[in-house]
């Protein structure tokens, strides 16, 4: 906890130290392509949306990247302002029944949201690659409440 976490500098030899990361742009359209941020060659995903733990190509440590809640936050905010305008517009032109929007507006939502979050997150990984948030070093630290092992706070040892 006293040391600030290192960012992660891809292994390069001595004439490759002065090239940087490649640029953002690059970084989210590799991620959204299923292809290592870095290299572009290595994949991001062992399935749906587990993140391999390191690039097989160039052992970048994606799997450090903890994407959490923004990839789901940015798929529903692409697809409902792709979707809505849809929604308002065929309610005010034919005004179907409530079970009819039913019908036809959930399902399309659920495919739009399951077919871009898979690259919503891989975008999401690089650009926090990029930015440097590639987690800690050692790892999470771990919880005083959590190493005691009934989740209270031991008071001998918080003093």
């Amino acid at each position: 906890m006293d040391h600030q976490p290192q960012r992660w500098e891809p292994h390069r030899s001595q004439a490759e130290r002065v090239a940087a990361l490649p640029p953002l742009t690059t970084m989210l359209k590799r991620g959204a392509m299923n292809r290592c941020p870095v290299c572009g060659v290595g994949e991001v995903f062992a399935g749906y949306l587990v993140v391999v733990p390191a690039c097989r190509h160039c052992d970048a440590p994606l799997g450090r990247v903890r994407a959490d809640d923004a990839p789901p936050y940015f798929t529903i905010f692409i697809v409902g302002h792709v979707l809505l305008p849809g929604v308002f517009w065929v309610e005010k032109a034919y005004m179907p029944p409530m079970w009819l929007h039913m019908v036809v507006w959930l399902p399309l939502f659920t495919l739009a949201c399951l077919v871009l979050l898979r690259p919503i997150k891989g975008a999401t990984v690089g650009l926090m690659l990029r930015l440097g948030f590639g987690g800690d070093e050692d790892g999470p630290q771990e919880r005083p409440q959590e190493r005691s092992g009934h989740g209270k706070p031991d008071p001998q040892r918080d003093g």
